[in-house]
């Protein structure tokens, strides 16, 4: 297909050179020219701005620092919408806001402008390898038609949902790897001031039910569906541990902000008489102060996890 790149960064240097490799024809713009020699060397096309790059492209891809800059680029001065026409797709790569894509949405379905958000998760490597999780909010039958160009740039192009969920599931992906980050600093700075060395420390922990699964993998079992009877750890074994490890951070002087928020939230959770429930019951807690239940149904959950499991 005819692709644009808007962005030659990072992540999008890589993206765009690995579009290319796909076999589609290429055109670029990038605020440094000389981010594109290598893709001009390869065959690409340069053009002086965004305009141009949506007027010789079917696709157009923007892969950009931030929601500003993406504004900039689609709406602004010589930027993409200037030059689309009818029936032409705009997929933002960045890691932006729902709002922002939102608001392009609005402006170019009134001209029959196909528009979806698509973040990106793998970090340089990935995007330089293709082993690159793309998640795509928008059309899903226009998800449907693009798939041969994104499975060029990444290896797991995912459908979302509705216009915005891409850049949803972007933010509560990066979130809850820098609270997790903000957490294990905690707990490793207690343990290794309690006296074990952190390379025996992190080896052991790595072995232990946390380190064995993803992060995310655990939701199945408990939030998604609401199972939290029978218990599979009891919340007032769990909150005793987590009561005990911040005791040990108070004997060596060290702050556990986190791990003091989660006894608290534990507390307040067997103060609702749910102690004998699974430790995960805690998380209703939140649900209920956020006015919104996280649920998914059983059989769907298991379909998801057989496939998986059968490859």
């Amino acid at each position: 297909m005819k692709v644009g790149f808007i962005g030659l960064g990072t992540m999008g240097g890589h993206m765009a050179y690995n579009a290319l490799n796909g076999g589609n024809d290429l055109v670029v713009h990038d605020i440094n020219q000389a981010a594109a020699a290598r893709h001009l060397e390869a065959g690409a096309a340069w053009v002086d701005s965004p305009k141009e790059v949506a007027e010789q492209s079917e696709i157009v891809f923007t892969s950009l620092p931030g929601p500003t800059q993406v504004e900039a680029v689609a709406l602004g001065e010589s930027g993409i919408m200037e030059g689309m026409s009818a029936g032409k797709v705009y997929f933002d790569l960045s890691t932006s806001t729902p709002g922002m894509i939102r608001k392009i949405h609005a402006e170019a379905s009134a001209r029959g402008i196909e528009v979806l958000d698509a973040p990106v998760s793998g970090g340089p490597r990935g995007a330089e390898s293709g082993r690159l999780a793309i998640w795509v909010g928008g059309d899903k039958d226009v998800f449907d038609r693009c798939k041969p160009v994104l499975d060029a740039i990444g290896d797991q192009a995912y459908y979302v949902g509705p216009i915005g969920s891409g850049a949803v599931a972007k933010l509560v992906h990066n979130c809850a790897g820098y609270v997790v980050q903000a957490a294990l600093a905690e707990v490793f700075t207690m343990g290794v001031k309690a006296g074990v060395e952190p390379l025996a420390l992190w080896q052991a922990v790595r072995k232990g039910a946390q380190g064995r699964r993803g992060t995310f993998e655990g939701l199945a079992e408990h939030l998604l569906p609401g199972n939290f009877d029978p218990p599979d750890f009891a919340l007032n074994l769990a909150r005793k541990d987590v009561d005990l490890a911040v005791s040990v951070g108070r004997e060596y002087d060290v702050p556990m902000r986190l791990a003091n928020l989660a006894l608290m939230e534990m507390t307040e959770a067997i103060n609702r008489g749910w102690g004998g429930r699974d430790s995960r019951v805690a998380m209703l807690l939140q649900e209920e102060r956020a006015g919104v239940e996280v649920r998914a149904d059983e059989t769907a959950i298991k379909a998801i996890l057989d496939a998986e499991k059968n490859g």
